[in-house]
């Protein structure tokens, strides 16, 4: 197998467990409230805007073997910078404060896993942030745009309130496939080792954040 097929072998489990969760379930059939998918987005808001700032710190960590990835790196800050804003847009469509959003904080849970990509970063491996990758754009594939579809049509909004999911959604097939090319130029085993941990770490951390939002949104929820 290719190092991101085993990256993908490695995490299915936690990968499962994820798409799994009573709130992800409950939004791909349409069946959260306005409430909670503006609390989604305020806690998307939380760590989107920490992207490209996450990009920029990995790209200026990787070691000179590396430079062909720092290129690639280079390449997602100009995809990703300033995606925080669509979220914003979103939240102003949902008839939410979309300022008091971008002065206040996180909920633990994303902080925490925001916290752990700069940690492993600086102090780990900036490769390990990698796994993060996987995770996010992984799960907007696979989720996003379905549950944005539900969604809009349930909570009846304007596309005007669902930039986010929809667009990244899409967007995020293409990144995929690069990721995938990238990946597979990894071939120290110390490093492919880190990036299947914190891929696993960043499921988990990811999945704590709709585990929060299920405990507060659906009542009696199994997180």
């Amino acid at each position: 197998m290719t190092i991101y097929q085993q990256l993908l072998a490695a995490t299915c489990a936690e990968r499962n467990e994820l798409q799994s969760l009573p709130i992800i379930s409950a939004a791909a059939r349409g069946e959260v409230s306005l409430e909670a998918y503006t609390a989604f987005l305020t806690e998307a808001y939380y760590h989107v805007r920490h992207t490209t700032p996450l990009l920029m710190s990995c790209g200026g960590r990787l070691p000179a073997k590396y430079e062909w990835l720092r290129t690639a790196v280079a390449e997602y800050i100009e995809e990703e910078v300033g995606h925080q804003e669509w979220i914003l847009g979103d939240i102003k469509a949902c008839g939410g404060d979309a300022e008091a959003v971008r002065t206040g904080t996180p909920r633990p849970a994303t902080e925490l896993m925001v916290a752990y990509a700069y940690d492993t970063i600086a102090r780990v491996n900036p490769v390990g942030f990698f796994g993060m990758v996987l995770v996010l754009e992984g799960t907007s594939v696979a989720l996003a745009t379905h549950a944005g579809r539900a969604l809009q049509q349930s909570l009846g909004l304007g596309k005007d309130a669902f930039s986010y999911l929809t667009s990244h959604g899409s967007l995020d097939v293409g990144h995929v496939d690069f990721y995938e090319s990238l990946i597979n130029q990894v071939t120290d085993p110390d490093d492919q080792a880190c990036l299947i941990h914190c891929a696993r770490m960043f499921y988990k951390l990811y999945g704590d954040i709709f585990r929060d939002l299920g405990a507060r949104f659906l009542p009696g929820a199994t997180t």
